[in-house]
């Protein structure tokens, strides 16, 4: 019998078996009485998995095989699919619902095509936890994708049944008037948006507009033009983790000129995305906290919580203006309640952590008591890791999603940073979307999913995601473990004069090679270049490879003080740019690329 739990992904609310077996003809009828508008993408998502010589029919007089209803019982996004002894029956109340419901349909047929065995007599009831189930790709720290690594990432998003994608943009955006900023960025173009919300609309997904309105300006701010907006021109902001930033980040909420040189960036970005959705950033914004800032008089008389709403709320108005509704971090309204319960109740929060222990129960408990809707917020934990935190990930994603849904949010948005350059390829990153979709979709059927079973299934080539998830575990095994990245990264991104931290030993490293290795040997053979795909996340599973070898043969150089051993490393290190380079530029554009490569190359 079919194992249809083995096939569904993610695993539905709800399947129910029968006796017996579905007997489709060779060539089915597929009847269509649902709006014309949800034809597409469940038309062309089912047309792939049935025969060519299959008809589609609006007749509803005719003998139908396949028949795919409007059913406004049906929760939104949700579908009921029923399989009987000679017929199929898909209801839905939504174009989303028609098209999830079509993706399940397909992927059965297709394996019990590859089963060699008939369809059983069933119904799968299913809905999502989340009514948003978004990933956000940080496109800021370097790395800008190209348009065809973009559209690749919708297919992927669509398949796990993502309905939301933000670009998160500090500065790659072509705005007409800021050419200096973006110069060498490769940045994304109004055309580039507008096709890649058009493509994310054929697949039920919302391509929403994220422009940092607040901190994180550093690369504007690095401008002479731009240094009138800094709120601590000098820089110095203290930092939470210590040490001063000695840059600025930050535009003062003082005066209008803010504000208006915002409102231009909005007037060009905004009518390129159909979302009527803006998130507008204002994470970290330390430099508030500079004893010299422009704003730090009236912080000294009114706090500093209350400086930073005020200016919030007065991008929240812009953003108004413009017909559309403003999502704003929660990192710095979490330290001020007053300023929760004073934010204004259409401003959607998103509440961010990255840890496997980040107190989302407590701080959900704290946001929704006030009225205001919000997401929450867990990230794959690929950046500044080399290949990923894959424990700590899928704690802090499940975490989030209990604490989510138990206190109501509206939305689950899986972050992906690309901090210090963007070391990692996008094959990092797969795990945390997989596990995402799956604990955003339905968590109670999903909590023990396989998940390189998962990832297989979805966007990882066969063989591959064992050692993708097992690459993402060495860092447990270094023998000292921070948060926000993983120690191995350390040993590669910083000079080799830093000590390395207590608990990394030479035994240890050692350790870690052998793993490693011992991943490697589970790689199938090396695909050929036109294998697509599979050949650039073999590329991409080799580079972190070496990434992590050298890293640990750094490590081993520092600990043994062997200047010897460091001369070999200089070689190792030049092989591994010729590779990074190669791997970076399969999936995204050249600009930014010689900012990473400086950071891999210094010393």
């Amino acid at each position: 019998m079919l194992d249809i739990h083995a096939i569904l992904l993610p695993v539905p609310r709800q399947i129910s078996l029968m006796d017996g077996v579905c007997t489709l003809p060779e060539t089915p009828t597929v009847l269509w009485r649902v709006p014309q508008a949800w034809y597409f993408p469940a038309m062309p998502t089912l047309r792939e998995a049935l025969p060519p010589e299959s008809e589609m029919t609006l007749e509803t007089d005719r003998r139908a095989d396949i028949q795919l209803l409007e059913d406004p019982d049906c929760p939104p996004e949700g579908f009921v699919l029923t399989a009987d002894a000679e017929t199929v029956i898909l209801k839905a109340s939504s174009r989303a619902g028609l098209f999830y419901g079509a993706q399940t349909l397909a992927r059965l047929l297709h394996g019990a095509e590859q089963a060699g065995e008939p369809l059983p007599r069933f119904t799968v009831t299913d809905s999502p936890d989340f009514r948003v189930r978004g990933m956000m790709l940080d496109i800021s720290r370097n790395k800008v994708p190209t348009l065809q690594t973009l559209f690749h990432l919708v297919d992927v998003l669509a398949a796990l049944r993502y309905n939301q994608l933000q670009l998160y943009m500090e500065h790659p955006f072509a705005y007409s008037a800021h050419t200096e900023v973006w110069l060498n960025v490769s940045p994304m173009t109004p055309e580039d948006i507008r096709a890649l919300d058009a493509y994310c609309q054929t697949h039920c997904i919302e391509l929403v507009p994220n422009q940092n309105s607040f901190g994180h300006l550093e690369k504007w701010l690095a401008h002479k033009a731009y240094l009138p907006l800094a709120e601590l021109p000098q820089g110095g902001a203290p930092l939470p983790w210590g040490g001063k930033r000695d840059y600025p980040s930050a535009i003062t909420p003082e005066g209008e000129e803010g504000i208006r040189f915002l409102a231009g960036l909005y007037d060009e970005l905004l009518p390129n995305f159909s979302s009527r959705l803006v998130n507008v950033g204002c994470d970290e914004v330390f430099d508030l906290r500079g004893e010299d800032g422009r704003s730090a008089e009236r912080i000294r008389k009114e706090g500093e919580g209350q400086v930073y709403l005020d200016f919030v709320k007065r991008i929240a108005d812009q953003i108004r203006q413009r017909g559309r509704t403003p999502m704003v971090w929660a990192d710095i309204i979490l330290q001020h309640p007053d300023c929760i319960k004073a934010l204004p109740k259409d401003v959607i929060a998103l509440i961010w952590g990255y840890e496997s222990d980040h107190p989302f129960d407590k701080q959900c408990r704290m946001v929704r008591e006030t009225g205001t809707p919000f997401y929450v917020c867990p990230g794959t934990s690929s950046w500044m890791s080399l290949a990923g935190r894959t424990a700590n990930m899928r704690a802090n994603i499940r975490s989030a999603a209990a604490a989510g849904l138990a206190n109501g949010a509206t939305g689950f948005l899986v972050c992906d940073w690309g901090d210090w350059g963007h070391w990692q390829p996008l094959s990092v990153s797969l795990a945390g979307l997989v596990e995402g979709a799956c604990q955003a979709w339905c968590a109670a059927t999903n909590a023990e999913i396989d998940l390189a079973a998962a990832m297989e299934k979805s966007c990882v080539t066969p063989g591959y995601a064992e050692v993708l998830i097992g690459l993402g575990d060495l860092y447990r095994f270094c023998g000292a473990e921070r948060a926000n990245a993983s120690e191995l990264f350390r040993l590669l991104a910083t000079p080799m004069t830093t000590p390395v931290a207590a608990g990394i030993t030479r035994e240890r490293l050692l350790d870690v090679m052998s793993r490693m290795e011992g991943l490697l040997l589970k790689l199938p053979k090396k695909p050929s270049v036109s294998d697509g795909e599979s050949a650039i996340q073999y590329q991409e599973i080799i580079l972190i490879s070496r990434m992590i070898r050298i890293a640990c043969l750094r490590g081993l150089a520092r600990l043994s003080g062997d200047g010897e051993g460091m001369e070999r490393l200089a070689g190792e290190r030049k092989s591994l740019r010729t590779l990074f380079i190669q791997v970076w530029r399969a999936r995204n554009r050249i600009g930014g690329l010689s900012d990473s490569l400086r950071r891999l190359s210094a010393d």
